[in-house]
């Protein structure tokens, strides 16, 4: 089995993998060797956009390593789709974004999921179905390097409620869009979002 990870760093891809994806866009390859993920991490630009590429025979020995460098905060978020068969989307800190949020203590991964699309944009879901994906991006908290791994599930609302934005979250938008409407979603929004809406076959 192939195996691939894919870790975000603000708008840069960092792609964990035993071959180079054939792929068109350009991509930096980097020496799995010596590879130090704090090293990489703190040298890399705040304003790029730039693919890179570690190639390893057993690539989840090397995912694994650079998550021990890391402080690991689990999250959950969910692409909701109306009885209209339109998707939610929420517009947060400049970008739109898809609901989600931090695990509590005791909270199980996908009731997270499904509470926070309830508190951040005031729906009630009917359905939590299955996990689309998991996706890891990667920020500082303080002085710690901090790896989110999000699980995403699809699910659904009865007819098609009105959306209450979460304000103190920092969401000032909530809207539904056709999936012939996310021309503008696409063109600003996160790489992570772009691989959830890819394994929903909306790209």
């Amino acid at each position: 089995m192939d195996q691939k990870y894919r870790i975000y760093i603000n708008d840069n891809t960092l792609f964990i993998a035993e071959f180079a994806p054939k792929q068109l866009k350009r991509i930096q390859r980097l020496d799995a060797e010596d590879f130090d993920f704090p090293t990489f991490y703190k040298n890399i630009g705040k304003d790029t956009v730039q693919d890179y590429i570690l190639i390893d025979a057993d690539p989840k020995r090397l995912f694994n390593k650079i998550k021990r460098s890391c402080e690991l905060i689990k999250a959950a978020g969910g692409l909701v789709k109306s009885a209209k068969g339109n998707y939610l989307f929420i517009f947060r800190n400049k970008r739109w974004d898809l609901p989600k949020g931090k695990v509590e203590k005791g909270e199980k991964i996908k009731e997270a999921g499904l509470r926070e699309v309830e508190e951040e944009c005031g729906v009630k879901i009917y359905t939590n179905d299955k996990k689309l994906c998991k996706t890891f991006h990667v920020y500082t908290l303080g002085n710690k390097i901090v790896l989110k791994k999000t699980n995403w599930y699809s699910m659904t609302v009865k007819a098609e409620p009105k959306l209450i934005p979460q304000k103190e979250e920092g969401i000032t938008k909530a809207v539904w869009l056709g999936a012939d409407e996310l021309k503008p979603i696409l063109k600003n929004t996160f790489p992570s979002i772009l691989q959830v809406l890819e394994e929903a076959s909306l790209l």
